[in-house]
């Protein structure tokens, strides 16, 4: 219950309710876009940076069995997404494979969110965690776009397209490339730049966080059109996702820290590189079902409730 209380109050999770709470007030308040802009680069040229110096220092023998397991869940989550939305909430095929590729991918904002959440509680994740995050982009992504090319005779998948949309999106090119920056320069050569990429992180994701909780507020109309199914769906399937990220990661050898962040990046929905690679792919897919799931109920969910949840399971499950 501390650690619940500790992460509701935390400035990070106060920001992104404050962001909620001025768009329903209806305030002018706007960040500006090249703001927002430059702050996500910001944020994801970092997490890359720090994981390359990180992962630099850190034996093959000891990211192998975590490289396997983000790779593992990278395939497993959209396939049980799918299956859970097309048998179970009997939804068509075009729409059950985009959201599947928003959940089969990850929040880079939940990752940076379960970080600075754990080292609130005193824990240490491994700090090669970035590269899972780069490695688990892509996969979830294309293993849900090829289940129309297979299911659907009649559905136009432009695989090529989206495939090219991912690889060269913003997020996958500022976090690879900030990690070969980072793994390449080491740490003695990130020394200089450390105060301006560590110092300032937590300041600009309180930033980010209130940018985001005025777009989650701007999508709660939605909700009530996605129905009681899918609302459910961004909850249950999540801890789902999360309690099975948990026992891969305790096999690979990470930490209970790290298996919490894990947790948090498997059970995140995507809601930058897969809405690009789905209105490429999937363009008969309604953004109002896959952007409401990932960003107005599973993200709120994951930020509020889910990452202490997974600590909590994480905990129980090393006690063995």
């Amino acid at each position: 219950m501390d650690a619940l209380i500790s992460n509701l109050t935390s400035p990070i999770v106060l920001a992104y309710v404050l962001g909620i709470i001025v768009r329903l007030a209806k305030s002018d308040l706007e960040i500006p876009k090249p703001v927002y802009q430059g702050i996500s680069i910001y944020l994801l040229l970092a997490i890359g940076l720090k994981g390359g110096v990180e992962l630099s220092k850190t034996p093959f023998s000891e990211i192998s069995g975590p490289l396997l397991a983000t790779l593992i869940m990278g395939v497993l989550t959209p396939i049980i997404a799918f299956a859970v939305l097309r048998y179970i909430g009997k939804m068509d095929i075009i729409n059950a494979s985009a959201i599947a590729a928003h959940y089969g991918s990850v929040s880079a904002v939940t990752f940076i969110a379960a970080i600075s959440y754990t080292q609130a509680q005193g824990l240490e994740p491994e700090g090669f965690m970035p590269t899972l995050l780069a490695l688990l982009e892509v996969p979830g992504i294309m293993v849900a776009l090829l289940i129309p090319h297979f299911m659907a005779k009649d559905s136009k998948v432009s695989l090529k397209k989206a495939v090219h949309e991912v690889a060269t999106g913003g997020s996958i090119v500022l976090l690879t490339g900030g990690l070969v920056i980072g793994f390449l320069a080491g740490p003695a050569k990130f020394v200089p730049i450390e105060p301006f990429f560590v110092s300032g992180f937590q300041g600009a994701l309180v930033i980010f966080l209130l940018e985001l909780g005025m777009v989650t507020a701007s999508r709660l109309g939605d909700l009530r059109k996605a129905g009681w199914f899918l609302g459910a769906f961004g909850i249950i399937v999540p801890i789902i996702f999360g309690t099975m990220a948990i026992i891969a990661g305790s096999w690979a050898g990470l930490s209970v820290a790290g298996c919490t962040v894990f947790a948090a990046m498997v059970s995140s929905g995507s809601y930058i590189a897969a809405p690009a690679a789905v209105r490429i792919a999937l363009p008969k897919a309604s953004p109002a079902l896959y952007l409401t799931a990932a960003l107005g109920i599973t993200f709120p969910f994951n930020i509020a409730l889910g990452i202490p949840l997974y600590l909590y399971i994480a905990q129980w499950i090393a006690s063995f």
